[in-house]
């Protein structure tokens, strides 16, 4: 089992910055493909971004590209969100998400064998 636990979140304003993380006590982290998605109300899960093991991959939805970037340290076991340029859009709750072995692509929830209980991100204009 791999816990996940997110934090980060909270009130902001339009155009501000905001970073999420998101820690695990795996000392195997490091061989996990991590990532994030968000639920806006009343829409279904999006792939946000991930990044695979070791780190050398990063993949991001059309929507972030630019304004978000995924980072990891595998030492910390951590894996964090930098959310710059925030915009009402990017509203919701955002779930952090594992997989040691990933058979899917990274943008398909069904990927992910592991998830996080949330944390809320409210972009305020």
């Amino acid at each position: 089992q791999v816990q996940l636990v997110e934090s980060g979140g909270g009130l902001v304003q339009t155009g501000d910055s905001r970073r999420l993380a998101c820690v695990t006590s795996r000392n195997d982290f490091s061989m996990y493909t991590v990532g994030w998605f968000r639920q806006a109300p009343g829409k279904e899960r999006e792939f946000v971004a991930a990044i695979s093991w070791p780190g050398r991959k990063t993949y991001y939805n059309r929507s972030v590209k630019g304004r978000f970037t995924i980072s990891r340290d595998n030492v910390r076991h951590e894996v964090y969100l930098q959310m710059n340029s925030l915009k009402s859009e990017d509203t919701g709750v955002y779930y952090c998400v594992a997989d040691r072995a990933p058979y899917g692509p990274e943008s398909d929830p069904k990927t992910y064998s592991f998830w996080g209980q949330g944390t809320q991100v409210t972009v305020s204009s």
